[in-house]
């Protein structure tokens, strides 16, 4: 039993440091983003991803999700599940950018950059009108325009939007 749990834990340990299979299925075609400043600061600059959706005339589907989130890996699992029935409805009308965590960041370390603009996870809610400003949720979604602004609140967190039917109510951005 010790054997098997401690392979267990092996297994959990090189998921979460080697970050397999820990990020948005790849068939969704979703652009990786790493964080620069780490360990003090995690910031995301999102600036390549509007210029990206406006030239495409796409929207973005961000999100934020840890290597070590038992949550995020339910929703990735759920996303390559479906993949035969989301990946065309994801691909028609979004981008998915995939920003890349860990549990252990807190908001205070979380910023976002647009251009020579950066904001913390607070501000930046706050300029999205994002209720969830108060606390970081891993797994969390934002819709944005070309623009930058937010198409529709999003739930956050474990047991949302986990049926295909649900997935394509937020795409076609149905409150």
């Amino acid at each position: 039993m010790r054997r098997r749990a401690a392979l267990g834990f092996a297994a959990a340990a090189l998921l979460v440091a080697g970050g397999a299979r820990a990020a948005f299925p790849a068939r969704y075609a979703p652009t990786q983003v790493q964080p620069t400043g780490a360990p003090q600061r995690y910031e995301f600059d999102l600036t390549a991803a509007l210029a990206r959706a406006a030239r495409e005339k796409k929207r973005l589907y961000l999100y934020l999700g840890a290597v070590d989130c038992p949550f995020c890996r339910k929703y990735e699992a759920f996303l390559e599940r479906s993949a035969d029935e989301l990946v065309a409805p994801f691909a028609k009308d979004y981008i998915v950018y995939d920003l890349r965590s860990s549990l252990s960041v807190r908001q205070e370390k979380l910023f976002f950059r647009i251009g020579d603009k950066v904001l913390s996870y607070t501000d930046y809610m706050r300029s999205l009108g994002d209720e969830r400003e108060r606390q970081l949720v891993y797994p969390s979604v934002w819709l944005l325009d070309a623009k930058g602004k937010p198409l529709m609140q999003m739930p956050a967190g474990t047991g949302t939007f986990e049926t295909v039917p649900e997935q394509l109510e937020i795409l076609r951005l149905e409150q």
